[in-house]
């Protein structure tokens, strides 16, 4: 039986238009491959000896040109890796510095929750009104949040769930997966209270909430949280995505392909010759029109050569105000170990294939996460679950019917930078591809169906975000000047503009698969009382 949804937030939830998430229209899209030398010539130019002459902006520089001169080019979803959780000093798990904050005005970028608490409010909401809409169980409730920053999101949520005493009751715990200890510390001190007492399981770190002494656990992984059938999982996944490492492919002529008698086959899996992708093919004969044989080859991290200038690294202006990058990306001569299987994994990326210069980026991380969400809600061969329950919201920003290309950027201090400079100081993102993450969550589990994605401006909107600003601008007491910030803020988050939030920001749900029947608030649905004979 649906119910207004004024019960839980008003005018909040009013229905809307609604859109099923649908195979992506393929894309063609082209990339100039980038040229290097030989992977003996680039072995000689940046032997262990040069490491004297060359002064590396950060250790963690050093240590991956040192890496490298050893092995050769890594793949860009290692980069990414070792810059943002490297144990020296990677952005997020080795901060550089006394008191560094990647947060907020003072950091290097402001998120969402930061930019408004209502954010953080409609969130909790959506969630309460998934706990209404399955039946209002009055245990095994877990609430999971991955990568949970500061833990402002988590706290707006809970504040906002502690108001509605059955929900609150029901959780048996709050779990915070992070990697950082320094976050970890951050988010006890806001979550607890500062100075709280913690103990440490094979599981993680534990403490008690100070809204209504629930307990909290961190852990560094998702899977050190048990996938237990009886609990209703709700889970949180707000920039998170982006964060995680990605591979980048090009299609290219094959060098065994009867079309190029002059390639050499069988080149080192991971060197780094001039890239041929963009050289015109031999003509093709009339009496014999087969095409080239096509392949994938990987982009792959070197070090710039030293002396190089952003002119020779062709640098984009926006990006020029920065030192050289002291790290560039090219293209491996031959397939690599991720490009034989990775881009293979999805028709979409295999209908590119045949397309020379054709660029798509790949998340198998995504698609891990993705699989575990719709297990812990609807079950799988491995995790059987007899009753689907729980649900699962990701916010970020990404392309909702492309695959994403050339999407990596790097932020520092607010401004945009080279995402190859200053590693483990500079935050690395790139374009979140949320097919790839609904194609990942109904494969897993049949148990599952998702909703989205949609734009961040039409989710809050329809969340109820203008009457929540409205409510709180008429606070006792509130200054003009607080009333004003707060109307800036939360148009902010609904932009629609291009580059608003609003619009690049999308958020994607995954739900227990219900045939159709309901739909999830803020994706164009109403909160549902479970009838008797649904329970």
């Amino acid at each position: 039986m649906m119910r207004p949804a004024a019960t839980i937030a008003a005018r909040a939830l009013r229905p809307a238009s609604f859109r099923w998430i649908r195979p992506a229209t393929t894309s063609l899209i082209r990339r100039p491959a980038t040229s290097s030398s030989s992977f003996r010539s680039f072995i000689t130019a940046t032997a262990p000896r040069r490491q004297e002459e060359r002064k590396w902006s950060t250790p963690l520089a050093k240590q991956l040109f040192e890496a490298i001169s050893l092995t050769g080019p890594v793949p860009l979803a290692s980069y990414m890796r070792m810059c943002l959780t490297g144990d020296l000093g990677g952005y997020y798990t080795g901060a550089i510095g006394e008191g560094r904050d990647q947060f907020g005005t003072k950091g290097d970028f402001v998120t969402s929750p930061e930019i408004s608490q209502i954010f953080g409010e409609l969130i909790g909401v959506w969630f309460i009104a998934e706990w209404i809409s399955q039946g209002r169980p009055k245990t095994g409730v877990q609430l999971i949040e991955v990568g949970p920053g500061r833990g402002t999101l988590m706290d707006d949520m809970l504040r906002t769930i502690q108001r509605f005493p059955a929900m609150a009751s029901s959780i048996d715990a709050v779990y915070m997966v992070e990697a950082s200890r320094e976050l970890r510390e951050a988010q006890k001190d806001l979550l607890c209270g500062p100075g709280a007492h913690s103990t440490e399981s094979k599981a993680g770190y534990h403490s008690t909430s100070k809204y209504g002494d629930r307990p909290i656990v961190w852990t560094e992984t998702i899977k050190s949280i048990p996938i237990e059938p009886s609990k209703m999982p709700f889970i949180v996944a707000h920039e998170f995505f982006d964060a995680l490492p990605i591979h980048s492919f090009q299609a290219a002529e094959s060098k065994s392909s009867p079309k190029t008698p002059s390639a050499t086959a069988g080149s080192p899996d991971a060197s780094a010759e001039a890239s041929t992708a963009d050289e015109p093919s031999s003509p093709t004969s009339l009496a014999d029109p087969t095409p080239p044989a096509m392949e994938w080859r990987e982009m792959m991290v070197s070090p710039t050569p030293p002396g190089a200038t952003h002119a020779d690294l062709k640098t984009p202006k926006s990006e020029q105000h920065e030192p050289v990058p002291e790290f560039q990306l090219i293209l491996s001569s031959a397939p690599t170990r991720h490009s034989r299987y990775v881009p293979e994994s999805s028709p979409r990326y295999r209908q590119l294939k045949q397309i020379p210069g054709a660029v798509v980026e790949v998340c198998p991380d995504a698609s891990l996460y993705a699989t575990d969400f719709a297990t812990r809600i609807g079950g799988s061969p491995q995790h059987p679950k007899a009753q689907p329950s729980g649900a699962a919201l990701i916010i970020d920003y990404g392309t909702s019917d492309t695959v994403p290309v050339n999407s990596l950027r790097g932020i520092r201090h607010h401004r945009r930078v080279n995402p190859f400079s200053a590693p483990g100081l500079v935050d690395l993102s790139a374009d979140v591809d949320f097919t790839a993450i609904a194609e990942a969550a109904t494969a897993a589990s049949t148990g599952v169906e998702v909703h989205g994605p949609i734009r961040q401006g039409d989710f809050l909107e329809l969340m109820g975000i203008r009457e929540r600003a409205e409510m709180l601008a008429k606070t006792p007491g509130l200054s003009e000047e607080a009333a004003r910030n707060m109307d800036k803020s939360w148009k902010r988050l609904v932009d629609r503009g291009p580059g608003g939030m609003g619009k690049v920001y999308k958020a994607l749900s995954i739900l227990p698969e219900n045939d159709g029947r309901r739909r999830p608030v803020g994706f164009g649905g109403d909160v549902w009382e479970k009838s008797s004979s649904e329970a």
